[in-house]
């Protein structure tokens, strides 16, 4: 691993160091199947959505639950099956509804404010720019969409296509510093059990900077790797999840693909959400034993 951790060249400096477990939270009970982790990078609080009876649990900083909201059922601003989340900059949760097919914002107190209904076939991934724009994904329609709100009066301003003919595009990520776009492309199955993951960044004007799929990490990682989440570091490295072998990786920048930097190669049953906390903290959302870990430097 550590001649692989060099192939791409040494412009850009060491690899990120080896991490270790600082903080667990949640477990069953607490949290029930979570599928989606965001940060607030103002507060420190984390917004995870879950499967409980209500659908957003936030954490503070130091692991207390600061509040939940988010009703199952069938009212407006209820969540039917939340599938991801992100914080906005201006302190905003939203959310991708799969029950109904919409994204849905709230304040940090669990009012809604916003809910988008029109146009969408399967909202899934979403990461918000430091503007607070929200990128998304559109699993069945295979698109990325812009989405712009004053969330604060509960306003939509704009819900722009800014890409189509992806595959399946799930998981989605957004550089905090250059405005890149990475995101998973669940790829379909060619024989049973066969099916694989790619990843794809983008620029921020939506040039094609970089992709990686199963079968070509499978050339520099002796396994299959399933990738289920994606986050970028302050470096503009990109992390991705592999519920195969149980782990979080990190691919290098894009124009150094295929990097292969393991960051926690034990710990982790089912690693299904990623993102970064404003003091660099790497959280990890752990369906596996409905748990989200806490990682910092060693």
């Amino acid at each position: 691993p550590s001649d692989l951790g060099r192939s791409g060249g040494g412009a850009a400096g060491p690899a990120p160091a080896g991490l270790g477990l600082r903080l667990s939270l949640g477990g069953w009970g607490s949290l029930v199947n979570p599928t989606g982790v965001a940060a607030c990078r103002r507060s420190g609080r984390l917004a995870v959505a879950h499967d409980g009876k209500k659908r957003i649990h936030v954490f503070g900083p130091s692991g207390s639950c600061l509040q939940r909201f988010g009703e199952r059922g069938d009212a407006g601003n209820d969540i039917k099956y939340p599938l991801d989340v992100t914080v906005t900059s201006d302190g905003h949760v939203v959310v991708t509804d799969g029950g109904d097919r919409s994204v849905k914002a709230f304040d940090f107190e669990g009012r809604g404010v916003l809910a988008v209904r029109e146009g969408f076939c399967l909202p899934w991934g979403l990461d918000a720019t430091p503007e607070s724009e929200v990128i998304l994904t559109d699993s069945e329609a295979g698109a990325l969409y812009r989405l712009t709100a004053d969330f604060k009066k509960g306003k939509l301003k704009k819900c722009q296509m800014i890409r189509s003919q992806l595959i399946s595009p799930r998981g989605i990520a957004v550089s905090q510093t250059s405005g890149a776009i990475v995101v998973i492309e669940h790829l379909k199955a060619q024989g049973p059990n066969n099916s694989s993951t790619r990843v794809k960044v983008f620029s921020a004007e939506m040039d094609l900077l970089g992709q990686m799929d199963s079968f070509g990490l499978s050339l520099v990682f002796p396994s299959k790797i399933y990738t289920t989440a994606v986050a970028f570091d302050k470096e503009g490295r990109v992390i991705v999840t592999d519920v195969c072998s149980q782990a979080v990786i990190c691919l290098g920048k894009p124009e150094e693909f295929p990097v292969f930097n393991p960051l926690i190669s034990h710990g982790l049953s089912y690693p299904v959400g990623l993102t970064y906390m404003a003091n660099n903290s790497l959280v990890v959302l752990d369906s596996g034993d409905h748990s989200i870990k806490i990682y910092g430097s060693t």
